[in-house]
This record gives structure tokens, C-alpha cells and sequence, in this order.
């Protein structure tokens, strides 16, 4: 019954804006058309400020245009009350399917129950929804191993296996309204914090609790300021061996700082900076030995699995799920689907990213 009663609201639209002179393929340059296979699909991303995201909504919606979908990529600008509208005007332009990448994963409680009692699906995409039962499956990376993999290479570059110490490290987090965020920290922690009780890494900060180092929206410039701070006090008389940052953004902000206070030059070389999602800037740094590494997430696949996930809902099928244990979004566990995450450095880059076709080798010169 929800697609056919939708289906008829889509055609009524279609038939009023066109009355009008106007498209009911969407609002905007994102906004595209397929062949109608299933209707509506919004598409709800946080921000077209991160590379990242820019190419998650272009994937997920080339995708589902792909299988014949009408499409309505919205961005944010990481305002929540900009997402939440953007939401509700889907809802109200008839979609049957809702992919939300959410600004703050708490915030949405109030326009998701409308979509519910629409009958509209939700697929939470590589940002768990929190506080609501109206979202439906999620798909995403395994979080905490991403922060595995951050600990790991420090560990790994420092010797610290081998007995060697002490260093001085600084932590930093992700937004405490991104549910991965806590997932990245967890995960680098449950590597680091046995070496850090053990006083072979020194956080000169004493700032270890994801409270204190978490950085609000993922903000380069904010986290540029705390380690401005960090280094004004702290490190007046001693130097950072290792920063763990947990997104490429964060990574750029924190290497500005460094580079300003003489890291880089001679005699003081840079610390390890960790980083995440392979942006193109950071990887360039990468080959010119600023930051040290970031974590590779193929959004492709992650657009690839949100698509079928969308398609078995809009006809009749059930998703492929490979965790119904992990995310609780505190009222209930969300059926997700886990795709892995691949360390990149000096070393791998080419063949993890350019033999991949995630870049040309001329992108990276």
C-alpha cells in the first residue's frame, strides 16, 4: 500500500509543479531523475565543506539514478536546522526512501517520526541516528577498528613493541554529536592506553578523556587553536612525538600549528599525525612526509552497499546486514552493515589508492 499511495502523491506532484513550469526531479543542481524504477530517494548529507562527503552524495545518488530512481541530494552546511528542513521537504515532496549522513546523529527524533508515519524507510549512512526507533538499517566502516588502526601505527612507528620510550603524544577526537567519533576513540585508545599507563607515551597535556579532546563538527581551525594551546603550554621546552587525529581535516589544522612553531624545519622534524579518510590533500601530504598516514574508507563500496540496501526496502527485499549487535542508538540496535578499513601511508599509497582508481597518479603530483 506505501508504494502505491506514495507512487500517486509522486504523480500528483509531478503533474502540479509541472503545471508550473517546474521540475518535481528535486530543488537544486543535485537534484537528478532516473527512470522512475521506484520513485523518490532523498539523500541527506552533512556538509560540502569535507571532499568526502561531496563524494559520498555524488556516489550514492549516480547509484541509485542508476537503478532508475528520481534522486534529491541535499547538503547541510553542517547547520542542523538546514538538515532537518531539508528532511522534512523530502518528506513532503513524496519520497519513499531516506539515506541521512546526519549532522548531529541526536537531533532528527522529531522529523524522523513523520517520515515514519509517512511510511518512508531511513538508512542511517556512516552516521548512526540516535534517540529514535524510526531508522531502519546502517551503513558503515568498522568504526572502532579505524581507531585500531590509528593506535597501532603509532605504536608500530614508534617501537614502543621493542621497549622503546618514552614519548610525548597528544590525542585528539572527533564531534561528541558523531556517534563514530567515540567508536574512532575507543578504538585507538584500546591500543594506546595500555602504553600511556605505563608512562612509555607522555600526554604532557594530561587531556586524555574524549571530553577533552573531542573537536566539535571535526573543525581543522578548532583543532588548530587546541594544539596551539597545546604546544604553548606544554611543549615550551619539549617536543611532540606523535599526535593521534582522527580525520584528515583535523590533521591539516594540526600540522599548521606544528609547522608554526618551527616543526618541519631543520633539526626539528614533525611528529606522527595520524589522520583519516584519504583526502586528496592529505594524502599529497603524505608524499611530502608532513602527515604520516590516514585511514582509507572506499565511500564507493559504501555508497554500492547503501544502494542495495535501499533497493531490497523499495522492492520488497530484506538488506544484507553483517552486525545486528554492535550500534545501539539508545533505544534500540540497528541492523548495519560493516565494510573495512585499509591504513595508508608513504609506503601503500599507490597501491591502495591509485591502483584502486580512487586517484590518478597526476591527482597526487
Amino acid at each position: 500500500m506505501r508504494k502505491v499511495s506514495t507512487g500517486l502523491a509522486a504523480a500528483a506532484l509531478t503533474l502540479a509543479l509541472a503545471a508550473c513550469g517546474q521540475s518535481a526531479n528535486g530543488v537544486g543542481p543535485y537534484a537528478d531523475k532516473g527512470d522512475d524504477k521506484g520513485g523518490l530517494v532523498g539523500i541527506a548529507m552533512p556538509t560540502k565543506s569535507s571532499e568526502r562527503w561531496i563524494n559520498d552524495g555524488t556516489n550514492i545518488a549516480k547509484q541509485f539514478r542508476a537503478k532508475g530512481y528520481t534522486t534529491d541530494l541535499q547538503y547541510g552546511d553542517n547547520v542542523v536546522e538546514n538538515q532537518v528542513s531539508q528532511i522534512e521537504n523530502m518528506i513532503t515532496k513524496g519520497a519513499e526512501l531516506l539515506v541521512i549522513g546526519a549532522i548531529d546523529g541526536s537531533s532528527l527524533t522529531d522529523v524522523l517520526q513523520r517520515a515514519a508515519e509517512a511510511d518512508i524507510e531511513v538508512i542511517s549512512y556512516d552516521r548512526l541516528i540516535h534517540g529514535t526507533e524510526n531508522v531502519d538499517y546502517y551503513a558503515t566502516f568498522d568504526n572502532f577498528k579505524v581507531g585500531v588502526l590509528h593506535g597501532t601505527y603509532i605504536v608500530d612507528w614508534l617501537g614502543l613493541k621493542d621497549g622503546k620510550g618514552p614519548f610525548n603524544l597528544e590525542v585528539f577526537a572527533g564531534s561528541p554529536d558523531d556517534n563514530n567519533a567515540t567508536f574512532f576513540f575507543k578504538g585507538a585508545m584500546s591500543v594506546l592506553k595500555p602504553y600511556i599507563d605505563d608512562k612509555k607515551l607522555v600526554v604532557r597535556s594530561g587531556q586524555t578523556k574524549f571530553n577533552q579532546v573531542a573537536t566539535l563538527r571535526w573543525d581543522g581551525g578548532v583543532a588548530q587553536s587546541r594544539m596551539d594551546n597545546l604546544l604553548s603550554k606544554a611543549y615550551t621546552s619539549a617536543r611532540v612525538d606523535a599526535v593521534l587525529s582522527p580525520y584528515d581535516g583535523i590533521s591539516i589544522g594540526i600540522l599548521s600549528s606544528l609547522k608554526g612553531v618551527g616543526y618541519g624545519g631543520a633539526g626539528k622534524p614533525l611528529p606522527i599525525v595520524t589522520g583519516q579518510d584519504a583526502e586528496l590533500a592529505s594524502v599529497k601530504s603524505i608524499i611530502a612526509g608532513e602527515q604520516t598516514q590516514t585511514v582509507y574508507k572506499d565511500t564507493r563500496q559504501l555508497a554500492e552497499v547503501t544502494v542495495q540496501m535501499g533497493d531490497a526496502l523499495l522492492t520488497g527485499g530484506k538488506p544484507e546486514v553483517n552486525d545486528t549487535k554492535q550500534y545501539h542508538n539508545g533505544v534500540k540496535v540497528v541492523p548495519a552493515y560493516l565494510l573495512q578499513p585499509v591504513s595508508v601511508d608513504k609506503g601503500n599509497y599507490r597501491k591502495v589508492l591509485v591502483d584502486s582508481g580512487q586517484y590518478t597518479a597526476d591527482q597526487l603530483k
